[in-house]
């Protein structure tokens, strides 16, 4: 890995993904361990989809009422709007350390940021925790333990390719060989003056 990206190699973001998806306390707390850089925003992904993600689960439930599934749902809005804003944060503090490398001449475009690859090996340890946890049940039948263990070694194999993309990616675009942009979300649900709904309520 280039010096540029040293600290943030696709090992180090498992690691850290790994650790924090095992500690079923570490999304609840309020302190942060990455006070500035690209890894406080690193940190702040992974929070919200580690919440989304039982956010999700909970608003599937049918043995509650109406409000708390609206609850839910608007927690899960909220949680996916900072955790896309925490992705382009990502961005630009990845940017910011090769703002002084200019991109060759057919140089690759890669049309997916490194923070959507960051956000996307979040979500990945999420569902590889989450599935091995499934295939060791002992409540459930041995097929569906079969069909769930295959299911996991899949994941991990999709998080092993999209790692050695991570790590090509940087290292091609701290030589100029690659590049990315910033690509902005513009979640105009979320903005009362361009949903139409929450405009026309405002009138």
């Amino acid at each position: 890995m280039q010096p540029a990206f040293a600290d943030v190699s696709a090992k180090a973001l498992g690691a850290f993904h790994d650790a924090r998806v095992a500690d079923p306390d570490w999304a609840k707390s309020t302190a942060p361990s990455h006070a500035d850089g690209v890894w406080r925003w690193i940190e702040a992904n992974h929070r919200f989809n580690v919440l989304l993600w039982h956010e999700e689960d909970l608003a599937r439930r049918v043995d509650v009422g109406d409000v708390e599934i609206a609850a839910n749902k608007r927690a899960i809005d909220g949680y996916n709007q900072k955790r896309n804003d925490a992705v382009e944060r990502i961005d630009e503090a990845l940017l910011a350390r090769i703002d002084k490398v200019a991109a060759i001449a057919g140089a690759w475009h890669n049309s997916e940021t490194a923070g959507a690859m960051i956000d996307r090996q979040s979500i990945l340890a999420l569902k590889t925790f989450h599935m091995g946890r499934e295939a060791g049940r002992i409540d459930a039948s041995d097929a569906q333990r079969a069909t769930w263990r295959e299911r996991h070694r899949l994941l991990q194999a999709q998080r092993a390719d999209l790692a050695r993309c991570f790590d090509a990616l940087l290292a091609a675009a701290a030589e100029g060989r690659a590049f990315w942009r910033i690509y902005r979300q513009f979640k105009m649900y979320n903005d009362p003056a361009l949903n139409p709904y929450l405009r026309d309520r405002a009138r």
